[in-house]
């Protein structure tokens, strides 16, 4: 397949199968996403070791059902990700999808997914459109997207002063949704965007789009990046000498991974939105020093969420008692999502997982007593204001749905 290397990794809960209708005697969860490349960190490896654990914890409960978990990188290629999913649904008996990281990935995926009527559940997915225009009955967003990512922490800048924002985005869906979602906020706040620049993903050059941002004379500098484009970015921030100038930089989308890979020194004070972070109670340090024993890095909140959505996906398998895709997707909407990831979440109708986000800071690098321990939060914004009202959604199944 075009070279791609196709990772099968049989992951069985017992030997024998369960007494349930189940497709080739079992339930195949294939986890894709970027597994070498820019956005490697934040999910890859990560999430296959999280959906890992969420079989072995079901494992305690329902001893009796048989999974397996394919694996595949699709590089960041809209192309390669629909060759594997296809063959993924048509001949390997894949059941559900989980992860993905990549927009353009995920709304070519989505279209595949939706034909052959298979489960995704997207997380690290920022483009607005896979729950809204393009969303579908068996598309899951289970993480976040950029409503979610940009609302909160604009909104309180702006109330702030901050008035004026130019962006650094990443040139593919995810960078331009998000910045189409900050301006219309900005609009709706009376502020103003004084321009945008776009870069190839992985770019690792960011002086030119540094230097436009300084002249413009924003007072916010808004990277909508992730990954090593992010790290770069800051890593390069500071060696123009832009951390001691007027202009604010903000994270539109960081992940924990990011900070570390930048290092507290550089991230201090940056702001972003998070679903999740490790270190919010027990239950959630719980899990992540158990992560930690198998990674060897705190998991970050896509990871996180693969575990939650694999978890829920078998819950309702074994609710269902097959892993016929309508009856399993009833039983995840009718049950609550109840895990350390979140507490009593449901599924909306658009089909997006309804839960708390935190906006956070990077401490700085005398505040952290403890390795891993980047954020504090600065405020915990509630489901019910994190998420763009299905009055004004623009996805079809509501229509369908009559709502």
């Amino acid at each position: 397949m075009l070279g791609v290397a196709l990772v099968l990794c049989p992951f069985t809960i017992a030997e024998q199968g369960r007494a349930a209708d189940l497709s080739d005697g079992s339930v195949k969860i294939g986890i894709i996403n970027d597994q070498t490349g820019p956005l490697s960190d934040l999910a890859g490896p990560g999430s296959v070791v999280a959906a890992k654990m969420a079989i072995e914890d079901f494992r305690q409960s329902k001893p009796d059902l048989k999974v397996e978990i394919v694996v595949a990188d699709h590089q960041n290629k809209p192309d390669i990700g629909v060759q594997i999913t296809r063959k993924w649904f048509d001949v390997d008996g894949v059941d559900m999808v989980a992860d993905v990281g990549n927009s353009a990935v995920a709304l070519a995926i989505q279209s595949v997914a939706r034909d052959k009527k298979k489960i995704v559940a997207y997380a690290a997915v920022g483009t607005t459109e896979i729950g809204g225009k393009q969303c579908s009955p068996t598309g899951l967003v289970w993480l976040h997207d950029n409503y979610n990512l940009v609302t909160g922490s604009v909104r309180r800048l702006v109330s702030e002063g901050y008035d004026t924002w130019f962006f650094i985005a990443a040139d593919f869906a995810f960078g331009r949704n998000m910045i189409d979602e900050s301006k219309r906020v900005l609009a709706e706040m009376g502020a103003k965007s004084l321009g945008a620049v776009f870069h190839p993903l992985g770019n690792a050059d960011y002086g030119s789009f540094l230097l436009q941002a300084q002249a413009s004379g924003a007072k916010v500098v808004a990277f909508a990046n992730a990954g090593t484009q992010l790290v770069n970015s800051m890593k390069q921030w500071n060696e123009f000498g832009m951390n001691i100038g007027s202009q604010k930089p903000v994270a539109e989308l960081m992940f924990l991974t990011d900070v570390h890979g930048m290092g507290a020194e550089t991230a201090q004070g940056l702001t972003t939105v998070t679903a999740w972070y490790w270190a919010l109670n027990d239950e959630t340090r719980a899990f992540a020093q158990r992560f930690y024993k198998l990674h060897n890095a705190m998991p970050t909140a896509p990871q996180a969420s693969v575990y939650s959505a694999v978890t829920h996906y078998l819950k309702a398998v074994a609710a269902a008692g097959t892993d016929e895709t309508q009856a399993v997707l009833e039983k995840m909407r009718a049950l609550p999502v109840e895990d350390f990831y979140a507490r009593g979440a449901r599924l909306r109708a658009d089909n997006k997982l309804i839960h708390d986000f935190y906006l956070v800071e990077v401490k700085k690098p005398s505040e952290i007593t403890t390795p891993w321990d980047y954020y504090k939060v600065i405020e915990k914004i509630p489901a019910a204001d994190a998420y763009e009202p299905l009055s004004r959604s623009e996805c079809p199944l509501l229509k369908a749905q009559g709502n």
